[in-house]
């Protein structure tokens, strides 16, 4: 088993909070995850409402099940049983002892209003993404706290070439897929992980018929990737009206397939495009969509450059689930054209931007945004770092570097470089 950097997260959370979700696209490990933690770590009984018999008893009498229920509990995939929520609120409103529940949803419940406001003040909610770069690697990445130390630590020359960080992008991190040895049994399991999610979990949740469409918005969406969202565009492309569009929207946010990066405003005196951008879960799944093959690269090199910012974007994502600083990640762009791909900005409002170029060598004009963003935000910005395919630690002044995009995945906990220089 692959040990999952959130795992302290979890463990802190059940020390205090009555009830803990860790909620995250399905496939992702959550199960394994807390099979492990209830067997090893907090001894629980593990339920799964994906089994029939449970489901049904949940649904009949949710009251009575969840009072049957003795001693600590992990509930699995709780999002299909909506009608136990209230009754864990019950429940823990008698008894808030720390860890009585631990909950996995495949569905988002921040956007399921009745959901989460039930357990509000009772829950923490954490979030378990596809695997990260240094969760396959063995390290447990700390590239966003090292960043916004004063400075950043010494990086050695990295070892992998731009073939096989495009591998990476290829691959994704959901843990079937990086078992599945070529790319046909790859796709196989992309298509059934599709059609699952669109065709049960997003029906559940919509209740719902009609939705043999969003298999088509979802590729129109994969093949936008870190664009900007724009509805009306999107809704004349696949010939439906934009309260339908924006629906469909939700849905593939709640199931975690699509993740917007809003856009970040701060006290610039400019003004700012304000639309967030689209952003899928994993890269792998992109690159599914959209027909990107190892063998088919330089067919498409138009998005390729928008692959690579979803999979920076989707690492620092990962990495801010168990990073002490938990910034909040944004993108940034004027009216006039200045733009900055990722911005990263802590609780003190201290800000990290970065841009992400898929050439094996950079330069000045690739720091134009974060130069701008520099100048109008004075102290408030803390760095600047372009990420790019090259091997060199390059610096562009003051507090700006060019970085090898593996520096994401080898900065580990001890704060030191793991890269290692393959000859």
């Amino acid at each position: 088993m692959i040990y999952r950097n959130i795992t302290p997260q979890i463990e802190d959370a059940l020390s205090d909070s009555p009830v803990v979700l860790l909620n995250g696209a399905r496939q992702t490990g959550k199960s394994t995850l807390v099979k492990k933690i209830a067997s090893e770590v907090h001894p629980s009984r593990y339920l799964t409402l994906d089994d029939a018999g449970v489901l049904a008893a949940a649904k009949h009498d949710p009251a009575g099940f969840i009072a049957g229920l003795d001693g600590d509990a992990v509930i699995d995939e709780v999002q299909r049983a909506p009608e136990l929520f209230l009754a864990i609120k019950s429940e823990v409103d008698r008894d808030r002892g720390p860890g009585r529940f631990l909950l996995t949803g495949s569905a988002n419940v921040m956007l399921l209003p009745k959901l989460s406001e039930s357990l509000s003040g009772r829950m923490e909610i954490l979030t378990l993404c596809p695997l990260s770069q240094g969760e396959m690697e063995g390290v447990r990445e700390r590239f966003i706290d090292a960043v916004f130390t004063d400075k950043l630590p010494s990086l050695s020359k990295t070892g992998e070439d731009k073939v096989q960080i495009f591998k990476r992008l290829l691959l994704g991190g959901y843990p079937e897929v990086t078992g599945r040895a070529t790319l046909s049994r790859r796709k196989a399991w992309f298509g059934s992980y599709i059609n699952t999610i669109l065709q049960r979990d997003v029906r559940d949740l919509a209740n719902i018929e009609g939705l043999t469409i969003l298999p088509r918005v979802l590729s129109l969406i994969a093949a936008r990737a870190s664009s900007l969202l724009n509805f009306a565009e999107l809704s004349r492309s696949v010939a439906i009206p934009q309260t339908t569009l924006k629906r469909y929207m939700t849905l593939l946010e709640t199931t975690f397939l699509v993740q917007p990066l809003p856009a970040w405003s701060g006290n610039l005196g400019k003004r700012l495009v304000k639309a967030s951008k689209i952003m899928l879960n994993d890269t792998g799944l992109l690159s599914y969509l959209t027909g990107l093959s190892e063998d088919g690269l330089e067919a498409h090199q138009g998005i390729i450059g928008s692959v690579f910012e979803n999979f920076i974007a989707m690492e620092l994502t990962k990495q801010a689930t168990w990073s002490e600083v938990q910034p909040q990640i944004f993108h940034f762009r004027t009216q006039t054209g200045q733009e900055v791909d990722i911005v990263l900005e802590n609780a003190a409002g201290k800000v990290v931007g970065v841009e992400t170029k898929t050439a094996k060598a950079v330069n000045a004009s690739d720091f134009k945004g974060l130069y701008a963003m520099s100048e109008s935000l004075g102290n408030r910005f803390h760095r600047g770092i372009v990420f790019y395919t090259g091997s060199e630690v390059i610096p562009f002044g003051k507090n700006m570097h060019a970085l090898p995009v593996s520096a994401l995945w080898t900065i580990g906990s001890d704060g030191v470089d793991h890269n290692v220089v393959k000859t």
